[in-house]
């Protein structure tokens, strides 16, 4: 019995350390293939199919440990380097990174801007085509992101602060859909240059005297472009620029870990601890992890040869996150060097593969454009009338032209056009026809998605005109809005006010006057004085955007922006 026992616990023991296998082998197999897109990706831009590039080379390891904490209902609220964990998570394809690179304006293609963003920008939906709310608490989410630095950070706090509502209030639980007893977190991501941004230090504030379930991840890799960490931080490390917010005992503050990018089983490690924290107690984290690479440097539009010393790049290739993971496998013995072998060719393939897929969508519709334009130009000249060299010329143009771009043709139309006077002819007047069709096209194209349609657009809010009885009594401004606002936190239950001076003392107009007596600090909250993230702070799910006030005359959202306004 005691050897049957033995060998029963060694089996088991053995299916442990075979799943574990497995699963740091599917890791550095991620790692891999989003290296190779960030290698053809930045070849795709120097080669002209893409106009600008940014990747996320360098942060593979530590993107796709962060990954693994990241759980249906959380939000990223992070930035234009974060395509490993994009992978890793689920949010992203590699085919649908090459699509948005492309700018492939088709929104089954790059579900998350439909080509409008740069690269590397993604985004989840929140709510269906008719603009009703999904099941946000079952999803992994990511806040749609945005190009200027550390722009992500105040909308990061109002993410977390929402879990932290709906935790402590009771009456938010019905609203299921929206968050699970307020366990998620916000993960928020950003470069260590651009900590020295504003936006950076008063989220850090505000979410360590808030204490929201935030998790912010530093990718350090020494530079800001081509300025080094010491023109740029104090002491050289954001970190201990930080000791000062670091939580002692029992005060409030933010919880601070220092962690190797290139450390597989530490990143593991730190993150577990740091991101259960931050879920379980709803206490802000932030993660420097330091020692990230560029292996490519900064962007397409420049060398980091230019600025990097020899000794810099060489320790840069000997600390490589993927270098030092693939020593990692071999050192323990969890690989054999054939395995990581077919791994990185593997990786070679699903790139190469992904981006042909997404070329080829990209450029099919663009190529019959091209034999349509060619078409109608050859009426033109079979008509024999006008400018034929010059007609013949721009189809000859179009016809070499391998990957040829919308505006390309919308231009060989507009010249040809330009030399003949209206109503020249009959296959001129067929040109005018295509090229008013192919306009109205691309502006379809390229200017749809920019607000919320559907019948819960607030562009289809119906006007309410005011009406007064003659006997209606006079009152001062305020008391209107003060009447206002107690009816509305009365009927809705997802409406918050925050501001500077609008809680005690019921703001300094008093159209908060003893509201905040009546429907508790939870729901309507003094802040610092601190704008931007009061403004972050309301940026937050199911608070401003509900389905139970969405179609009121005035909105939820107006009065979060009344209460900002309050002085």
């Amino acid at each position: 019995m005691i050897e049957n026992n033995e060998l029963a616990m060694n089996m088991q023991s053995q299916l442990s350390f075979e799943e574990f296998r497995k699963e740091v082998l599917s890791d550095f197999r991620q790692a891999c293939i989003s290296r190779e897109v960030s290698l053809l990706g930045r070849r795709e831009v120097l080669t002209g199919k893409a106009k600008f590039g940014i990747f996320g080379d360098g942060k593979e390891v530590a993107q796709i440990a962060m990954a693994k904490y990241f759980k249906p209902g959380d939000f990223r609220s992070g930035y234009y380097r974060d395509q490993t964990f994009a992978f890793a998570s689920g949010i992203a394809t590699v085919e649908q990174f090459f699509s948005q690179l492309y700018a492939d304006p088709d929104i089954t293609n790059d579900p998350f801007s439909a080509g409008r963003q740069m690269n590397a920008h993604f985004a989840t939906p929140n709510v269906d085509m008719e603009g009703n709310w999904l099941n946000i608490a079952g999803m992994k989410n990511t806040a749609a992101d945005m190009a200027p630095t550390a722009a992500q950070m105040p909308r990061a706090l109002g993410l977390a602060y929402a879990s932290k509502l709906f935790r402590e209030l009771p009456e938010l639980e019905q609203y299921s859909h929206l968050s699970n007893h307020g366990n998620e977190v916000c993960f928020a991501t950003i470069g260590d240059a651009s900590t020295s941004e504003g936006h950076f230090w008063e989220t850090v504030n505000a979410a360590g005297v808030l204490q929201v379930p935030l998790a912010i991840f530093v990718w350090d890799d020494g530079y800001g472009i081509s300025v080094p960490r010491k023109y740029q931080t104090t002491k050289g490390s954001i970190s201990e620029a930080l000791e000062g917010f670091r939580k002692n005992g029992h005060s409030n503050g933010i919880e601070i870990y220092n962690v190797k990018g290139w450390d597989y089983a530490g990143l593991c490690e730190t993150f577990e601890e740091g991101i259960r924290k931050a879920r379980e107690n709803h206490v802000p984290v932030l993660f420097h992890v330091e020692e990230i690479t560029q292996p490519q440097g900064h962007s397409t539009s420049g060398s980091h040869e230019r600025y990097k010393s020899k000794e810099r790049l060489a320790w840069e290739k000997e600390f490589d996150c993927n270098v030092k993971m693939r020593q990692w496998l071999l050192e323990n013995a969890l690989a054999e060097e054939s395995e990581l072998r077919a791994i990185e060719v593997e990786a070679k393939v699903i790139a190469q593969e992904s981006r042909k897929k997404a070329w080829d969508k990209y450029i099919a519709p663009i190529r019959e454009q091209v034999q349509a334009f060619t078409a109608v130009c050859q009426s033109i000249l079979d008509e024999g009338r006008g400018d034929t060299e010059y007609v013949a010329q721009q189809m000859r143009e179009l016809a070499a032209n391998r990957e040829p771009q919308r505006r390309d043709i919308l231009k060989a139309a507009a010249g040809i056009l330009f030399k003949h006077p209206r109503n020249f002819s009959e296959a001129m007047d067929g040109l005018q026809v295509y090229y008013d069709q192919q306009l109205a096209a691309e502006k379809e194209n390229y200017n749809t998605f920019l607000h919320a349609t559907g019948p819960n657009s607030a562009l289809e809010v119906p006007e309410v005109p005011a009406i007064y009885a003659d006997d209606a009594p006079v009152m001062n401004g305020y008391e209107i809005l003060n009447r206002y606002f107690d009816q509305l936190f009365s009927d809705h239950p997802l409406v918050f006010a925050f501001g500077e001076d609008v809680g005690k003392i019921g703001d300094v107009n008093q159209g908060f006057a003893g509201l905040q007596q009546k429907h508790g600090k939870t729901r309507i909250a003094d802040t610092g004085i601190r704008e931007l993230t009061i403004m972050g702070q309301g940026d937050r799910y199911g608070l401003a955007r509900a389905p139970a006030y969405r179609r009121d005359p005035v909105s939820g959202l107006s009065a979060l922006r009344a209460a900002a306004a309050q002085r």
